[in-house]
């Protein structure tokens, strides 16, 4: 069996290499003839990308004439997108004078609710700190003209006053923003100082997804970086000291509302007085408190009387007595007169 088995492998096997010798060999390339037809145009598997030869339509596309039109200097210019100026009507309140509110908006880029809380906010921050912030809020996509320089302005209208960082923001791309000081603060706040406060504002900014939210989150910022640069600005260096003492000397002294400095001489008149007539009120209001709570828990008790016998006996079926009190104002047990007034059924 094991014989018979290993001549029936030999024969498969023989069977097999003369299958192999018999199958025509695979073509090879001539490289000369693959060169030519290369030269010519020619492309392995044309004809399963096309319907006619590539070589032709090769030919065909290349008898073609391009004649392209090349665009004119208008369309180039036309092309390029040019960003838009901010409307002239507007330059007066954005640029004539020092602004009187700490938030200029004059083209009404924020809705009134957002504006009256940055405004609030800014006015905050002023009454809380030495340095004010002024924010004037422009499109997006607007540019300040070109002969408005920024220096020029901050020079005219903040070199008096209390200091002063000015921020000109874009709504919507808060990564735009300028930062702007006041002569007073320039050569005390280093231009890296002012680097880093604008780019951390802007990074809070952008992580809100609104532009109303976002200029919030940037003032804040800014606010936070302008308390801690006003710290770093008194730590003692030659620069610090300077600025503080302009800083002192710039803010102004609280003013008290006018109405309060009318009745001032009747508040200094009723000060010695002011803490008798409160002891004696807080009195009056415990005794007042004191009754309420006594007839609230007050308890009446009524007397035992005798009642005379009826037909010689304690009590009697039909019978009764009803037992009245003069006075129906006071309590039952300081009565002790009864008045007599009985009712008997027949």
């Amino acid at each position: 069996m094991r014989r018979l088995l290993a001549i029936l492998s030999t024969a498969l096997l023989l069977s097999k290499l003369t299958a192999a010798a018999l199958q025509p060999a695979l073509p090879v390339w001539d490289d000369a003839a693959r060169t030519e037809l290369e030269a010519a145009g020619w492309m392995a598997g044309e004809l399963l990308v096309w319907d006619d030869s590539p070589t032709e339509h090769a030919a065909t596309v290349a008898e073609l004439p391009l004649d392209i039109p090349q665009p004119t200097a208008g369309e180039i210019a036309e092309s390029e997108e040019a960003p838009e100026k901010i409307p002239e009507k507007y330059w007066a309140e954005y640029f004539a004078e020092r602004p009187k509110s700490f938030l200029v908006d004059p083209q009404g880029l924020l809705g009134p609710v957002d504006f009256r809380d940055r405004l609030g906010f800014l006015g905050y921050h002023s009454s809380d700190s030495v340095i004010d912030l002024y924010v004037y809020v422009f499109k997006g996509e607007q540019d300040i003209p070109g002969e408005l320089r920024e220096e020029e302005l901050m020079e005219r209208f903040f070199s008096e006053g209390r200091p002063a960082v000015v921020i000109y923001y874009y709504m919507g791309a808060p990564q735009r923003s300028v930062l702007n000081l006041s002569p007073s603060l320039t050569d005390a706040v280093t231009p890296a100082e002012q680097r880093r406060s604008l780019e951390s504002s802007v990074m809070q900014a952008l992580k809100d997804a609104e532009p109303a939210g976002q200029i919030a989150s940037f003032l804040v910022q800014m606010s936070i970086r302008i308390y801690w640069m006003e710290s770093m600005l008194g730590g003692g260096d030659s620069n610090g000291e300077q600025i503080s003492a302009v800083v002192r000397a710039a803010k102004p002294p609280e003013k008290r509302s006018t109405t309060m400095e009318k009745f001032q001489p009747v508040f200094d008149l009723a000060k010695p007085f002011l803490i008798p007539v409160s002891v004696i009120f807080g009195l009056v209001i415990a005794a007042i408190g004191l009754c309420f709570w006594i007839r609230q828990h007050a308890r009446y008790r009524f007397p035992d009387i005798e009642v005379e016998p009826r037909l010689g006996g304690a009590h009697a079926a039909g019978v009764g007595a009803v037992i009245s009190f003069a006075s129906a104002a006071l309590p039952p047990a300081s009565q002790r007169d009864q008045v007599p007034d009985y009712l008997r059924r027949a």
